[in-house]
């Protein structure tokens, strides 16, 4: 029973309340209810949870791409983390970002920046992390050029990312929501292929694995998370 509820309140939000407030006010909408739906679904149990199989891996001078509301922090090792940018375009995530940052004792600095053309030096990072955004960056491809031209020869991509499912049931809402869902839910892509992205991109895998997410809506929660290399530097 209570799958059913959830599915029937979130399919309400996501598809009826939510567009309609967008559409009355899009600035009400995106400065005051976008942030913390965000906040809210990125801190969910599943997400949380795919979150700290990836996190401690983390070590040396990290780069954190698209680190939103900072849900991430608290899953750092600081004995193996040195230090950590984060970057996010959003002025209003930096700012939940900043106040969970001074609970945690870590070395930490913030940058308000695409992640596409990112201010930092060449081979100049260890660790690159990125979960749950490179569904809504504008250019994926560009901003994983960037993560290949920041990492060092033996850096290490670390990746927790949902995306486009390889069954078709599922593929066909992706790809039919795909035209007004990003609008409402911060230019998040349900249909992005993301070992693909990868790949293509010029990285090869040292570890990849897939699931849908349990207590999340399918088109929403096929995931993939693992650890990738630069091919070549």
């Amino acid at each position: 029973m209570k799958k059913y509820i959830y599915l029937f309140i979130s399919n309400l939000l996501l598809f009826i309340v939510f567009p309609v407030i967008r559409l009355v006010s899009k600035s009400f909408y995106e400065k005051n209810i976008l942030p913390y739906v965000l906040n809210l679904s990125c801190n969910s149990k599943p997400v949380d949870y795919q979150r700290k199989k990836v996190i401690p891996d983390a070590i040396g001078k990290v780069l954190e791409i698209g680190i939103g509301p900072g849900s991430n922090l608290k899953h750092y090792n600081n004995t193996k983390v040195t230090s950590i940018l984060g970057i996010d375009p959003s002025k209003e995530l930096n700012q939940i970002a900043k106040k969970r940052a001074e609970k945690y004792n870590l070395n930490i600095e913030f940058l308000i920046e695409s992640a596409s053309n990112l201010s930092v030096d060449n081979s100049s990072i260890d660790t690159v992390v990125s979960t749950y955004a490179l569904c809504s960056i504008p250019e994926p491809e560009k901003t994983l050029q960037e993560i290949k031209r920041v990492l060092k020869n033996d850096g290490i991509f670390i990746f927790s990312e949902h995306g486009l499912s390889p069954d078709k049931s599922v593929s066909f809402v992706q790809n039919t929501t795909d035209s007004f869902y990003p609008k409402i839910a911060g230019g998040c892509h349900t249909n992005r292929n993301i070992e693909k992205l990868i790949i293509d991109n010029g990285f090869e895998f040292i570890e990849l694995n897939n699931i849908y997410l349990p207590g999340t809506q399918k088109f929403l929660g096929y995931n993939y998370w693992g650890k990738a290399k630069v091919v070549s530097k």
